[in-house]
């Protein structure tokens, strides 16, 4: 996985955690076991009854073994969501 993380690099991705929370920020830096820096990253906490929040991390670190996924965010694509007005379950964790 170290490799596909590679291009990646100074890119806005999204990470999923096994306890179920998604942290967004721009990757900067990672190591052979995964533990990823992402700067500019914000967690989003979704609700059924209102929109997303937004809670602003700046430069932040997670395990490796706390990563479920990783993936590439487009960035205008984000930019044009209204993340006031989705309405969502929170994530679960994730059960191995």
């Amino acid at each position: 996985m170290a490799s596909a993380l590679e291009g990646y690099i100074n890119h806005t991705i999204s990470v999923v955690t096994s306890d179920g929370r998604m942290i967004v920020g721009t990757l900067k830096g990672f190591d052979q076991t995964i533990n990823l820096i992402l700067d500019e990253s914000h967690e989003r906490v979704f609700s059924s009854s209102q929109g997303v929040e937004q809670v602003v991390l700046g430069l932040y670190i997670i395990r490796g073994d706390n990563i479920a996924v990783v993936g590439e965010i487009d960035d205008e694509t984000d930019n044009s969501l209204d993340l006031a007005n989705i309405k969502a379950e929170p994530l679960n964790p994730v059960v191995h």
